[in-house]
């Protein structure tokens, strides 16, 4: 109910205009038929996923695949708290939340969108885990458990996200929940390749009337979440819907204008507004080797500032071999091709990604060129001085995912590891050429394909950098796809090739050149 002081408010005409207009007849032929439609188009390939689900799981997969289940949902519930998870349109936020209209009145279309994004986030991970699981007898209820489990799962993390948004004490328990799962998903991982293994087998032929029951009981604790967190709804404090609405409208003119560059802005700014660093003197040796080593000290204090997110970043570098378990769980001296092939991909990634972290000094003289020529540094030496800090980070990332993968078989045996410092100085010189790029050109041609129009300019965008990077670590993601017996002469190819590359990057700036 409107309070009757609030009903001459101007919001509550706009409120009644955007919310109160009846469906026409359009409105409802155009709902309908783009349901037809995706059911004709999806119908025939969800249904042979469906019937491919009536198997027995393979007992070397199970670990690996309910790893990637957890640590999606996981991500899903850090989603949710990053973005809000509760918000609203700029425009509407800045004056909406602040007029005397009802905040569950205000927030109640953005409830129900949650509501059903959640749901269909259930539904995939549900299918996920009925896929990792398998169904060897009774498909239907499996499948029925599955996706109800899956949809009381997501409905009960995004209530779970919202409560936190309203009490800081119930966003420390979304914290300890999320670290929780990060935790099940490792301990699934690495309990999968070995002794767990029969744990999980069992797991996966236990019978389906066991599985209806876990779904039962995970619907209610969803129900009761939700419930809460609809009765939260009128008790979120306005300032906390206004940041997470702002921090969402950024995100979405980033995606929207094709500008991800933005998007590391707006996650640096999110975490450093409201904090106080405390000073420190430089260690002597860092002022005594000159300017360049200096400047690049920065990003030393940066990341030692931030040692959460540097602990799972090098939890992460499992992932390559919890990949290629999932792919191909083969013995030692097996295919080992099979496994290690698609994990080249998620190694390269994730090693460009441990090395990006450390270019924030770059990125932002590059969106200052001023305050870049005030330093008066020399760009080779600043360069050469910000390529050490990644190029470490990247090397110890990169051992860790070899050894993981030839832990798991995926790599026959051999000093694998080597590799990860062989190929970090490329890394790290396609980190500071995607620190250094400039945004989205959209005045560049587009190509039109028989699949559409293509635009140039995200993907040669999205290029630089990664392309410098690919370049120079071809003997590692040669031997991944291909893994020869042995492997110290592409150790020392790629030891080559990666320092020509950071060489060649970083000859390439003019001595005069801003750093």
């Amino acid at each position: 109910m409107i309070p009757a002081a609030a009903r001459t408010h101007p919001a509550v005409a706009y409120l009644r205009a955007h919310r109160g207009r009846p469906a026409t007849w359009s409105d409802r032929y155009t709902s309908v038929f783009g349901l037809l439609v995706a059911a004709a188009v999806l119908g025939r390939p969800v249904a042979e996923a469906i019937g491919g689900l009536a198997r027995h799981a393979d007992p070397g997969r199970i670990g690996a695949g309910f790893a990637l289940v957890a640590a999606a949902y996981a991500g899903f519930l850090a989603l949710a708290r990053a973005l809000g998870p509760v918000v609203l349109p700029a425009a509407d936020a800045a004056w909406l939340v602040t007029s005397p209209l009802p905040r569950r009145a205000v927030l109640s279309r953005t409830a129900l969108l949650l509501l059903s994004a959640a749901a269909l986030a259930g539904v995939a991970l549900g299918l996920a885990a009925l896929s990792v699981f398998g169904a060897p007898g009774e498909l239907g209820v499996r499948l029925a458990a599955a996706l109800v489990l899956g949809v009381a799962a997501g409905a009960g993390g995004m209530a779970a996200a919202v409560l936190g948004q309203q009490s800081p004490a119930a966003d420390t328990r979304l914290q300890f929940l999320i670290a929780g799962i990060f935790s099940v998903a490792v301990l699934a991982a690495v309990s999968g390749a070995g002794p767990g293994r029969r744990m999980l087998a069992a797991v996966a032929g236990a019978p389906a009337s066991l599985g209806a029951a876990v779904a039962g009981v995970a619907s209610v604790v969803a129900a009761i979440l939700v419930r809460r967190a609809w009765a939260a709804l009128g008790h979120i404090p306005a300032r906390t819907i206004l940041a997470s609405s702002t921090r969402t409208a950024r995100v979405t003119s980033a995606a929207t204008t094709l500008d991800p560059g933005m998007l590391t802005w707006v996650a640096e700014d999110v975490h450093w507004r409201g904090r106080a660093l405390r000073s420190r003197p430089w260690p002597r040796l860092v002022s005594r080797l000159g300017p360049a080593p200096a400047l690049a000290w920065q990003e030393w204090l940066r990341v030692g500032r931030r040692p959460g997110r540097l602990a799972a970043l090098l939890c992460a570098a499992a992932l390559p071999a919890v990949c290629a378990n999932a792919v191909c769980a083969n013995a030692v001296g097996a295919n080992t091709a099979g496994g290690s092939a698609p994990a080249a991909g998620v190694l390269l990634c994730g090693a460009l990604t441990a090395a990006a972290m450390c270019t924030g000094g770059v990125r932002r003289d590059g969106g200052d060129p001023a305050l870049a020529r005030m330093l008066a540094v020399d760009g080779r030496a600043a360069t050469a001085a910000r390529a050490v800090l990644p190029a470490l980070l990247t090397a110890a990332w990169s051992a860790l995912a070899l050894v993981g993968l030839q832990a798991v078989g995926a790599l026959p045996a051999g000093p694998w590891w080597a590799l990860g410092p062989a190929a970090a100085p490329a890394l790290a010189a396609g980190a500071l050429r995607m620190a250094r790029r400039r945004p989205v050109d959209h005045s560049m041609p587009v190509i039109d394909t028989p699949g559409g129009a293509v635009p140039t300019g995200p993907l040669i965008w999205a290029g630089t950098g990664p392309d410098i990077a690919l370049l120079g670590s071809l003997p590692t993601l040669a031997v991944l796809v291909t893994p020869p017996a042995d492997v110290l002469p592409y150790v020392a190819a790629q030891a080559v090739a990666g320092a020509a590359v950071l060489a060649a990057y970083v000859l390439r700036l003019g001595r005069g050149s801003r750093p």
